[in-house]
């Protein structure tokens, strides 16, 4: 990994992390705590709940609706609300219920790191920055938050810091790395800014052993144009995936290409 954390790589904008594509920026921890069967909502249920239910099913106007029912909202409501506004794209109404949230909790970890990825997909990104840091520091050990700062510092053109934070989420969580994570940044990039990142991430997964997730993000970097074989023929993080038949398939594959 020394070659991403030193590598002198004049970095326009951060994909998040992880390279999906789109541009929403959010945290979403609270969905992982909040979940409800794919089955019709049970009349009984409190406006809260039923609010947990239609964002978890993606029915983002509809949770805004039950939870904004509900008359002196909490801070943890209000990061929700927050939360299903900003899926709509709904930005300004997002920033207001976060800053809400705020005022009643300055302390609150998901609603810092929610804001901060408001200012981040409006390229504010030392404001973003700001917020993660203190976010993680009130939450530490949250990979999505750390995944964050990463993204937030390699937008700023620190490569260094930037990959360090990328470790420690990787480190705390190696799944906020998946396609399917949650709280995932997504942000415009360079073809060259995608294709370091994936060749990064693929380094963090050859360097825990885990190779397929390794292969797809080698595969991902060459295909945004990452074409310095013999730094890969020489990091020593992926000694072990070069032994590999799927290694040697890959490589085949692209001098096809």
């Amino acid at each position: 990994m020394k070659n991403c954390r030193s590598s002198a790589i004049t970095l326009v904008a951060a994909g998040f992390v992880l390279l999906q594509s789109g541009s929403l920026s959010i945290s979403i921890a609270f969905a992982q705590q909040t979940k409800v069967a794919a089955t019709a909502i049970p009349v009984n249920l409190t406006p809260e709940a039923v609010g947990d239910s239609h964002l978890v099913h993606g029915e983002f106007q509809a949770a805004i609706d039950a939870y904004n029912s509900i008359p002196d909202p909490s801070a943890e409501l209000l990061n929700k609300i927050g939360f299903a506004y900003q899926h709509l794209y709904a930005i300004d109404k997002a920033r207001a219920a976060y800053e809400r949230a705020l005022r009643l909790q300055p302390n609150f970890p998901r609603a810092l790191n929610n804001l901060g990825a408001i200012f981040y997909e409006q390229r504010q990104f030392s404001k973003a920055e700001q917020l993660y840091r203190r976010a993680l520091k009130l939450g530490p050990g949250d990979a999505t938050i750390a995944k964050n700062l990463g993204a937030a510092y390699i937008a700023q053109g620190d490569m260094r810091k930037g990959m360090e934070a990328y470790r420690i989420a990787f480190e705390d969580d190696p799944n906020t790395f998946s396609d399917d994570a949650q709280g995932v940044i997504s942000a415009p990039g360079s073809p060259q800014v995608r294709s370091n990142q994936d060749y990064c991430f693929a380094e963090l997964f050859a360097h825990a052993g885990m190779n397929s997730q390794a292969l797809e993000y080698l595969r991902r970097a060459m295909d945004s144009g990452f074409e310095d074989y013999k730094r890969l023929k020489e990091d020593p993080d992926f000694a072990a995936l070069r032994k590999t038949p799927e290694f040697a398939q890959l490589m085949s594959q692209q001098r096809r290409h």
